[in-house]
């Protein structure tokens, strides 16, 4: 390579240089306007740890409590894991630019980006206030979630396919469910079920924030410790949720190696 070669090939970005220097200003005058001092992290360092220390040793005296709410969290990220992955494949499907039309890849879409739109426990306000404290609130707000995640990245992988095989069976005469089950799902079947697990594992974590406004499981129960300053059971109530997230997460890679032979 010629020195004029070289010296194009390392020529200085300064439009890039510029962004990178707004984005460091704009960083500290956020931290400047959000009064974030290195005295209050060193305080809440040490509040961190006194509340540490408080948390030990775990208390699972009240272990049927906590296995009960275990249970309760367990079926609503499953029970919200189904139905949302099985709303979300015609939805994803509907939404795919390359194979719907568009009046019905809009309507799609626009669902897709409201469930999206608002965090989760957002939502679980909306259901506890229309349907009443319990699981049922934190089901709907599980499978709306699903929908806004798991739809789009549906859509996506669609999007993404080889259409020789979608034109080779169009040609060939064959119905338009025939096409979806034999040029579209075997070429995204493997990353659907990576999507649906991934979305199970979401679940079982989500299931557990959402409670905490009313929609059922170990959320409450997590919440009502904080609030009587019941620390040593609130460890116990982390480590089952933690637990929890691990198994979901081996069953997880149970079933990918399942469909991946």
């Amino acid at each position: 390579m010629s020195a004029v070669n070289t010296r194009r090939a390392f020529k200085p970005n300064w439009l890039a240089r510029l962004g990178w220097l707004a984005v460091i200003g704009y960083c500290v005058l956020a931290f400047w306007s959000l009064d974030i001092t290195w005295d209050r992290f060193v305080i809440g360092l040490e509040n961190g740890a006194k509340f540490l220390g408080s948390m030990i040793p775990p208390n699972f005296e009240r272990w049927k409590l906590l296995l009960g709410n275990l249970l309760e969290t367990l079926e609503i990220a499953v029970i919200a894991s189904a139905f949302g992955v099985a709303f979300s494949l015609p939805i994803g499907l509907a939404a795919s630019r390359n194979l719907m039309p568009t009046w019905a890849t809009w309507p799609a879409r626009i669902l897709i980006a409201i469930c999206r739109s608002f965090h989760p426990v957002i939502f679980a306000i909306l259901f506890v206030k229309a349907v009443g404290f319990g699981p049922l609130a934190g089901i709907l707000t599980l499978i709306f979630a699903s929908i806004g995640f798991i739809g789009k990245l549906f859509a996506e992988a669609i999007e993404e396919i080889s259409l020789k095989p979608v034109e080779a069976c169009r040609a060939a005469g064959a119905p338009f469910m025939s096409v979806i089950l034999y040029a579209v799902l075997p070429q995204v079947l493997n990353r659907f079920i990576g999507f649906a697990t991934y979305q199970f594992d979401a679940n079982i974590r989500n299931s557990t924030m959402v409670g905490i406004v009313g929609a059922g499981g170990i959320g409450g129960t997590l919440f009502a410790a904080f609030q009587r300053f019941d620390y040593d059971f609130l460890a116990a109530i982390l480590i089952s949720i933690i637990i929890l997230v691990m198994l979901g997460e081996y069953l997880a890679s149970i079933v990918k190696a399942v469909f991946n032979d």
